[in-house]
């Protein structure tokens, strides 16, 4: 099935089984409740529709209520993943547009994509191994070490670090991609830990200045030893 012949037969299919997959990478399990969040929509609305995507072969959910992919969901759910950091990638990269926007703008562009504008991207962008914020690839070969990076609040106190990513959860957390983009928060950029102060958030040396990062950011904030 193509995702044209999927949206025609479900128009969010496919946003339900990128955010399925995003969440499943991220925490494993995928409970109704958090995908409703997600989605920002009804838990019952979340339950009609994994029954429509269970029609269609692309989900199953076991006996605890937790929603999982089938082969033939996971495969339609990275193809749009890879479609929608393509896309930012282009938007960024080549046409400058604003970074902290370019997730929605993606939003609404990746379903234009084709199969063969989509491999003709992959190799005219040098095959990029994450989305400009710093989320990988599906089955790129720094997922997993990328998935598994700690957070900035669980960094300790003089710890020079680089940031390398901003999870999903972060690009939709309200105002954290402008806070990023104002401040230089990026992946690549290198901060030093000056405190970390609990259930405030952290505060970090970037480019000699003092910047506090409120913690429900920093927690969406993943880095490695600079």
């Amino acid at each position: 099935m193509t995702l044209q012949e999927l949206k025609s037969q479900f128009p969010a299919a496919p946003e339900y089984l990128t955010q399925i997959f995003l969440i499943e990478r991220d925490h494993g399990i995928v409970p109704n409740a958090r995908l409703a969040d997600r989605l920002e929509v009804s838990r019952p609305a979340v339950s009609q529709a994994v029954g429509r995507l269970k029609k269609l072969g692309l989900v199953d959910q076991d006996r605890y209520g937790a929603i999982g992919l089938t082969q033939e969901g996971r495969t339609v759910a990275e193809n749009v993943v890879k479609r929608h950091f393509l896309v930012e990638h282009v938007l960024v990269g080549i046409l400058d547009y604003p970074w902290d926007k370019s997730d929605v703008e993606a939003e609404t562009l990746q379903a234009s994509l084709s199969d063969e504008l989509t491999s003709f991207l992959v190799k005219k962008l040098g095959n990029p191994q994450t989305c400009p914020h710093g989320n990988p690839m599906p089955g790129s070969a720094i997922e997993k070490a990328y998935l598994e990076a700690p957070s900035l609040e669980d960094a300790g106190v003089g710890t020079k670090i680089k940031i390398i990513r901003i999870t999903e959860e972060g690009e939709m957390t309200d105002g954290m991609l402008s806070f990023c983009q104002e401040n230089g928060i990026e992946p690549g950029r290198k901060v030093t830990v000056v405190e970390q102060q609990p259930g405030k958030g952290t505060l970090c040396e970037i480019e000699g200045r003092e910047l506090h990062i409120p913690s429900v950011f920093s927690a969406n904030l993943r880095w490695e030893a600079a």
